[in-house]
């Protein structure tokens, strides 16, 4: 059950309803009026008809001049008001619009003088379909996961409170869900005396509100309510992890009652929330129509699937809460990173740019800024740059064109710890693995369908290549060419180190099997070293320029010494023989004959790694709006293959560089 206009697909222009809106706000909010339009709503000035509706802002100040066009006119309202996962800071600190709206035709869902669409979803619709509680059970635990809220600019590396505390939620003065529950000042006074006599003995901390903390609007609370037990706290924390060492929650109306239920609280409520009555709360003052008995997973899958209208801002349509979630994730994660600003050292010209682009949205980057900051460091890879750096390198669904040639990358990872492909070490990447050793069904889920993605839409990391030539009958493996004097040889190649020893080995150890030689177009070109001067007697085909999806489609195993090749074949099904250790090898999914790190002793599924490797480890960014995304957008770019392609400015820089290459290649032979 929905309320009218929130459905999933955009509705037909013959089928849209006339919307008219006395406020400014509709029309002058670019993102307001095309999640209405995709609502199938036709947003317009003028009189109404009886058949008509009328938009009106929850209780804002000009919400009573739509009031009173529809009771003059007879026409229908539609309540509008920002969902309970919004955007990264609120509307009047970072001017971002939201990611979900309510339209209710009752009245706001924080109004509880009356029934409102909200309320008559919980109140009476059935809430039992098993799939629907799934999502809900899924959705909290992503949400809870990533430290999403309303405002997601939560920093949650902050150290909380030493646990044991009460915490009290202020919320902005004159708040429309305040005065819509009959609450001042004498209640939030009221509030904070309780919290102190119900809970003897502990410290009672008041969280203030993002918007009072960065001093668009005051609170309730302000610096003369502290005291030896009463602290105000305005730092960036996650709701989620102050709901980790708070033994009570107390608030008026605020969002974070409605979050702090499903971190396992009944949170204390003194005003009328939309979601008190549902015997998930001990309310103060009840509401007397509210008799159902409600679970978590209920509450959340009416309020927040059920009622409120999504819009993806990457493909522009309306969507369902795991998009969203997958959005704001990526979101979340750039500001988190990013926010002290970065200084990078030793970046090449032709990648700053990028590097500008992905790390440099909310602080712009500096580069080789020798001055004391609070930013952090980033190097490239294994570039020496200063203690404590964060190395930055390409990620594993990268481009639709190799970085040898300045194609700009859709995905880069940051590892605080080492590289992945040092096993020398331990690295972040290692860690993430490690920890999706056990996955719920919902990440499961999300890793099987990317799988299934990449191998149906026949994606690789740099996706370049003719398809492969018709090959012999038989047991296929490919032996995939690396340079030689590359990071993930000289960091992680066991005993066998060159491809002429791996092609040895392998026919050696398979004499009957057809084996196809793919040499490294860096080593074809003859500007690195690993060229096999006898591949043809090792070899039974040689295949230069193929497309790497499409060519291990046609293989049964992978032979390698630590190429990022046989992370692709895994994806595809393939057996996976190892002599190094890759990031992808230790983990009981190859087969492995070089030395692997003791520390890599836990049994991963595929799921568990490619999520890892294509989920928690890169971050994705939108070539076409520019913005973070998750990587199921990253795929879909790659696949429509229009990509940007790269200026006049970076091919004259690649120019400059294959010169500079291929010299210091012929100096390097004497």
């Amino acid at each position: 059950m929905r309320p009218t206009g929130q459905t999933d697909k955009a509705a037909d222009a013959t089928m849209r309803r006339r919307l008219y809106a006395f406020n400014g706000g509709f029309f002058l909010q670019k993102r307001l009026r095309r999640m209405l339009s995709l609502a199938g709503y036709d947003l317009r000035l003028g009189r109404p008809k009886s058949d008509d509706s009328v938009a009106i802002w929850g209780q804002s100040p000009t919400a009573w001049r739509g009031a009173a066009v529809a009771t003059r006119y007879e026409t229908e309202r539609l309540f509008v008001e920002d969902a309970f996962l919004r955007s990264l800071f609120p509307g009047r600190a970072g001017g971002q619009p939201p990611i979900g709206l309510f339209l209710d035709r009752c009245g706001p869902h924080f109004d509880p003088s009356h029934p409102t669409d909200l309320e008559h979803l919980l109140a009476t619709a059935p809430l039992d379909d098993t799939a629907l509680l799934n999502r809900a059970r899924a959705a909290i635990a992503r949400i809870r996961e990533a430290h999403l809220s309303k405002y997601c600019a939560v920093d949650p590396s902050l150290t909380p409170p030493s646990p044991g505390y009460v915490l009290v939620i202020d919320q902005t003065r004159g708040d429309a869900s305040v005065t819509a529950s009959g609450a001042d000042d004498a209640d939030f006074r009221e509030m904070l005396v309780f919290a102190q006599e119900e809970n003897p003995g502990c410290n009672v901390l008041i969280k203030t509100h993002p918007e009072t903390a960065q001093g668009h609007r005051s609170g309730y609370f302000g610096p003369d309510d502290e005291s030896d037990r009463v602290k105000l706290i305005d730092a960036p924390y996650s709701p989620w992890a102050l709901f980790e060492g708070a033994v009570g929650i107390y608030t008026i109306s605020s969002q974070i009652g409605f979050e702090a239920i499903f971190a396992g609280h009944k949170p204390r409520v003194f005003g009328q929330p939309f979601y008190a009555g549902w015997g998930l709360t001990v309310d103060e003052r009840p509401v007397p129509r509210r008799q159902r008995t409600l679970t978590r997973a209920q509450l959340f899958a009416a309020a927040m699937i059920l009622y409120p209208l999504w819009y993806d801002p990457i493909r522009d349509r309306l969507c369902e809460i795991e998009t969203v979630i997958d959005q704001l994730e990526a979101e979340a994660r750039a500001w988190r990173e990013d926010r002290q600003g970065w200084n990078a050292h030793g970046m090449r010209l032709w990648k700053r740019r990028h590097l500008q682009r992905f790390f440099g949205q909310h602080r712009p980057v500096l580069f080789d800024d020798r001055k004391q900051s609070p930013r952090r460091d980033m190097v490239w890879g294994r570039l020496d740059g200063p203690k404590g750096a964060v190395r930055v390198e390409d990620g594993f669904l990268r481009s639709r064109g190799l970085g040898a040639k300045l194609v700009p990358p859709l995905s880069l990872v940051l590892d605080d710890l080492g590289l992945s492909y040092d096993p020398t070490h331990p690295s972040r990447l290692e860690a993430f693995i490690a920890a999706r050793a056990e996955l719920r069904p919902d990440q499961a889920l999300r890793a099987e369908h990317l799988v299934k993605a990449i191998r149906d839409l026949g994606l690789s990391k740099y996706n370049v290549g003719t398809p492969p030539p018709d090959l012999p009958a038989g047991r296929r493996i490919l032996v995939p060419g690396q340079v030689e004097d590359d990071a993930s040889i000289l960091l992680g190649a066991g005993k066998i180190r060159t491809n002429a020893a791996l092609l040895s080995q392998v026919r050696a150890d398979n004499p009957d099997a057809v084996i196809l030689y793919k040499p490294h177009p860096d080593v074809s070109a003859g500007l690195r070293p690993g060229h096999v001067p006898d591949a043809a007697n090792l070899a039974d085909v040689i295949v230069e320029n193929v497309d790497m999806a499409a060519l291990l489609e046609t293989v049964d195993e992978v032979w390698t010494m630590t190429s990022g090749t046989g992370f692709e074949a895994l994806l595809r099904g393939r057996r996976v023989v190892t002599y190094g250790a890759p990031f992808y090898a230790g983990w009981a999914l190859t087969d492995d004959r070089g030395t692997i790190p003791a520390r890599r002793s836990t049994e991963v599924s595929l799921y568990g790694l490619a999520h890892a490797a294509l989920i928690d480890y890169p971050r994705y960014l939108d070539p076409v709006t520019g913005r973070p995304c998750p990587v199921e957008v990253a795929v879909e770019r790659l696949a429509q293959a229009n990509l940007p392609r790269p200026g006049a400015v970076n091919r004259v820089l690649a120019k400059l560089q294959g010169a500079l290459a291929s010299h210091a290649a012929l100096w390097r032979r004497g």
